[in-house]
């Protein structure tokens, strides 16, 4: 067999005790033209419309201030919350820029971070969420153990590095400051396969 270092650099590590699955995805990633272009597909039908507005819904219930969607698919979600966007696909950043709606997290924090499908594909997550300032919303896939990460059409080795049960997940955000305000299996309900959305309250 060989060793835990190498194991671990090439295959998915999952510890119970805290929720959460690691998966080393490679640096090469498919974020282009065609991976904005399936978004437009995805975003251009009815179940796909309504997730849309059940998310608008879910941030307005909680926060009217200044919104960035972080990952932005194909700006359905931006245009609809009329929000900002931050993304790493230059076809994502291309299309916020056109619009002047590109907000850099990084350099200016905002009140509010939404992921829908997202906080799974970043590399440094925490990093990510301390640059909301009041909130985080999510959307993601929502594990019992690593069998069932194993099984998962979403153990994807090309896009997603974390794998959540769903105590994991609020645990990890309580450790960074955010206490969990509601959550729901809405996008379940309309079709997904195994998607919990989360609303998150910083408290410290």
């Amino acid at each position: 067999m060989r060793k835990i270092s190498e194991l671990i650099k090439s295959e998915l590590a999952f510890f119970p005790e805290l929720g959460y699955g690691y998966f080393p995805v490679p640096e090469s990633r498919p974020y282009d033209e065609d991976y904005f272009e399936k978004y437009v597909k995805m975003a251009d039908t009815a179940m796909g419309e309504a997730i849309t507005q059940e998310r608008v819904n879910l941030v307005r219930r909680h926060f009217s201030g200044d919104v960035v969607d972080v990952g932005i698919g194909c700006g359905h979600f931006v245009t609809a919350c009329e929000s900002e966007g931050y993304d790493v696909n230059p076809a994502g950043i291309r299309w916020l820029e056109e619009r002047g709606k590109f907000h850099d997290i990084y350099k200016a924090p905002a009140g509010a971070l939404t992921f829908w499908d997202v906080l799974e594909h970043i590399d440094e997550p925490d990093s990510a969420i301390a640059q909301a300032k009041e909130w985080v919303f999510v959307s993601i896939p929502v594990f019992e153990n690593a069998e069932h990460i194993l099984r998962s059409r979403h153990f994807r080795k090309d896009e997603h590095i974390h794998y959540f049960t769903h105590e994991g997940l609020i645990n990890w955000f309580g450790s960074h400051g955010f206490k969990c305000a509601e959550w729901s299996r809405f996008e379940s309900e309309l079709g997904r396969d195994g998607i919990t959305t989360y609303a998150f309250k910083r408290v410290w």
